[in-house]
């Protein structure tokens, strides 16, 4: 068994098994619901729809630390892998776009 994969002694007291793996799951799993947060404090800032760039950032890290866990953990779950594979590409290339037409500079317009 692999280190990442030994329960943590010092979460024993919450029921749980927790592992190393299992926490970079649960940290990108906050991390891609929480981006929603984010969108909506953003929207409500703006009173429009809008996304911004920390939800691209929110939503990669995030896909891929869940994606990581199902491939790299003992769980080795295909569901998981599928679930977070197409998310962590489309995340990508949205913030690719989101960079290329607003450049490194947030406060540059969009149309």
């Amino acid at each position: 068994m692999s280190p990442m994969d030994t329960p943590i002694p010092w979460l024993q007291w919450t029921g749980l098994v927790v592992t190393a793996w299992k926490l970079i799951g649960y940290i990108g799993a906050a991390l891609f619901g929480g981006r929603w947060l984010v969108q909506f404090i953003a929207s409500k800032r703006a009173g429009k729809p809008v996304m911004p760039r920390l939800f691209w950032y929110m939503s990669v890290v995030g896909s891929l630390m869940t994606l990581s866990y199902f491939l790299f953990s003992a769980k080795k779950d295909s569901v998981g892998v599928l679930q977070n594979l197409f998310p962590s590409f489309t995340a990508l290339y949205s913030l690719y776009l989101d960079i290329k037409h607003r450049g490194w500079n947030r406060e540059k317009a969009t149309h």
